[in-house]
């Protein structure tokens, strides 16, 4: 360094530690800012299900999309049915804020309105749970349920995931054939299918899932749907009947309900809210690739390792279902303009969407019995 450098050095030594002072100051602002970005949302979300029911594994799947998809900015904690509250009880907890979100279906709550059942089960109009979710963000039901939200008070958003396989008819001890058969019997189902099965003559008891092996083991029903082999299989229904039913209208087009507390809601980000939102559309497809391995897995245990009579459910009985729900449908709707406003928007729904899918779809079975030169069950 020379000497004609040393006062140039001198002369800017200030200027620099001012900057460096600046910037020590920037930063020590900025700390804790950025702490507080990265603290969590942190949500209690309860399901409606047992410990080792597969709808569980499927809320679970919700979940980690969620929990990843955010970046650590939002966390669901999942708790199991009966954690804070009763299976049944899911919607009226979220929406009072006890708990900040839920995992359920529309008919746990039907006790409230029919018409909620609508959103998940029933009527029969001629489309599958997958075209019935289509009615949901494509026909105008997403508006419809936010209605009726609205008219019982209830303080949720609410979104819907996984269009459900058909739910079997059932486990019997005794298989029925037709229509006549269900009369007098003592069967858990939930929902509009209650109503239904009341109007077959059966004697309905409304159960959740966790408590239907103990009634049948008590007597209290002796016969019950609940809604795929897996979950049958994983809490025993195969001990307790041996007659498994697969096949019915009474909940043909199902889906879950994902719901968040309204509050919760309106202070989340708008990203965040994105993220909620699509992960359940995420889900959906992950949800249904689980039951499709599962439910067809377990469908073959329960036949050659538990012995289980597996039939396919007469078309006696779906004839009688259907003239059933004709009472049922018409008796509701008569006594509900709002359950009438719904079904209606279905049905227009499903004449044009069910008439393109029926005209138009392949023929899978003649396509499976040709592959596999068997004839299935009729």
């Amino acid at each position: 360094m020379t000497d004609q450098q040393t006062p140039v050095a001198s002369k800017s030594a200030p200027g620099r530690r001012k900057f460096l002072a600046g910037a020590a100051g920037v930063a020590a602002l900025a700390a804790p800012m950025t702490s507080v970005a990265q603290s969590p949302i942190v949500l209690k979300m309860q399901g409606s299900w047992g410990a080792k029911d597969i709808f569980n594994d499927m809320a679970n799947e919700y979940v980690k999309r969620v929990n990843e998809m955010s970046g650590g900015r939002l966390r669901i904690d999942y708790l199991l049915a009966g954690a804070v509250v009763k299976p049944f009880d899911v919607m009226e907890a979220v929406s009072k804020g006890v708990l900040d979100a839920g995992h359920t279906v529309p008919v746990y709550w039907y006790g409230k309105s029919k018409v909620a059942s609508l959103f998940g089960s029933g009527p029969i109009t001629g489309c599958d749970a997958q075209q019935t979710l289509a009615w949901i963000y494509r026909g105008g039901g997403l508006d419809l349920y936010k209605e009726l939200l609205t008219k019982l008070g209830l303080d949720v958003v609410g979104f819907f995931a996984m269009p459900m396989p058909t739910q079997p008819l059932g486990w019997f001890k005794k298989a029925v054939k037709s229509g006549n058969d269900m009369k007098g019997l003592k069967y858990r189902t939930v929902g509009l299918a209650a109503d239904l099965m009341q109007q077959m003559g059966a004697k309905v008891t409304q159960l959740p899932g966790g408590e239907i092996i103990p009634a049948m083991e008590r007597g209290v029903i002796e016969a019950f749907e609940y809604n795929n082999p897996t979950s049958d299989m994983r809490f025993g229904a195969q001990d307790v009947a041996k007659n498994y039913m697969l096949g019915s209208f009474h909940q043909a087009m199902e889906f879950f309900e994902i719901l968040i507390n309204k509050k919760k809601w309106d202070a989340m980000p708008k990203d965040l809210q994105a993220i909620w939102q699509y992960g359940v559309e995420a889900a959906s497809s992950a949800n249904y690739w689980t039951a499709m391995d599962n439910y067809s897995h377990d469908l073959q245990e329960l036949i050659s390792k538990h012995k289980v009579n597996v039939l396919r459910t007469s078309r006696s009985i779906f004839q009688s279902q259907l003239e059933a729900w004709d009472v049922v449908s018409k008796k509701l709707q008569d006594e509900d303009p709002f359950f009438k406003k719904v079904v209606e928007s279905q049905k227009a729904w499903a004449k044009r969407v069910a008439y393109y899918m029926f005209v138009n779809e392949a023929d899978y079975r003649m396509g499976y019995e040709h592959v596999f030169k068997a004839k299935l069950p009729t």
